[in-house]
């Protein structure tokens, strides 16, 4: 069978052809889920970096002698050890700065009893020495409190991993509908034409054969739809991550698409185009030999 009749045969099947836009709108969400995958799981491992063995000593107090007194103490003893890396006390300035939400200009008051925070930053988060630096700030300073930020932060964290995961799911939902798609269009594709393909058998044509050339058309038109659906996608990808660095937001700052996460979404239509391959030849080699 020539080229042209092979394309006059396949194109009057309009489940085959639907397959351009069917590959073009699942593609599509495809890699705006997986960016989402991919996006949120950066965010989740540099949010982890950043909090990995940080550390926050509140010091409260009423009085703000007493106060400041063991301050200056936990400062000078945390500096002697071995495991802290970086200690600064918070500016009540700042500290300020954050209570205005909450307390208005109240915060700015002298009388307030604000606790006096000091910043901690370990080497690593090993648990061994977050606790040898509790014990050593409760040892000059009883009434002392050590919050690790990476407890404060974990249900984000959670969350994060939660959303990495649903997107794995989506797309592996997408993939699976997309094969079942590419199947009914086959079969459709295969029932349009019974007559002439019983002519081909009795010409000597193959099921192989005949298979090969519904799997050459179901080729093109995921090519087409792929690389369109691809293009949208990515189109907005760029938009939404322009507009989310827009913000400033360190923790939606970490969620940027790497190099290795942009290989990844590139590879995603040529694996699209080889599922509907695999599914279309694969249906009708089980179709034809069970039916024709």
């Amino acid at each position: 069978m020539s080229r042209a009749s092979e394309r006059r045969v396949l194109d009057e099947a309009g489940g085959v052809r639907a397959m351009t836009w069917v590959m073009a709108i699942m593609l599509f969400l495809t890699m705006l889920a997986a960016a989402l995958g991919l996006g949120t799981a950066g965010a989740a491992r540099a949010l982890d970096r950043q909090l990995a063995g940080r550390l926050t000593v509140q010091i409260i107090d009423g009085d703000p002698v007493r106060r400041d007194a063991s301050a200056a103490r936990v400062l000078a003893t945390l500096r002697t050890l071995p495991e802290v890396t970086r200690v600064a006390a918070v500016d009540r300035a700042e500290l300020t700065r954050l209570l205005r939400p909450w307390l208005g200009s109240d915060g700015a008051d002298p009388g307030l009893p604000v606790p006096a925070m000091i910043d901690v930053d370990l080497g690593g988060q090993d648990d061994a020495a977050v606790a040898a630096v509790a014990r050593a700030v409760r040892g000059v300073a009883p009434t002392a409190r050590v919050d690790r930020h990476e407890t404060w932060m974990s249900p984000v964290s959670g969350v994060m991993r939660s959303l990495t995961l649903l997107a794995l799911g989506i797309v592996l939902l997408m993939a699976g509908a997309t094969a079942a798609v590419v199947v009914l269009a086959a079969r459709a594709g295969l029932e349009t034409h019974r007559a002439t393909i019983e002519v081909m058998h009795m010409l000597g044509s193959t099921d192989l054969q005949v298979a090969r050339l519904f799997q050459r058309r179901v080729a093109i038109d995921a090519a087409i739809g792929g690389v369109a659906g691809a293009g949208v996608a990515i189109a907005v990808i760029l938009l939404i991550m322009t507009r989310l660095q827009g913000l400033g937001s360190e923790l939606l700052d970490g969620g940027r698409l790497s190099s290795t996460d942009w290989a990844t979404l590139g590879t995603m239509p040529i694996g699209f185009i080889v599922l509907a391959m695999v599914a279309a030849r694969a249906t009708i080699v089980r179709a034809m030999r069970t039916t024709l």
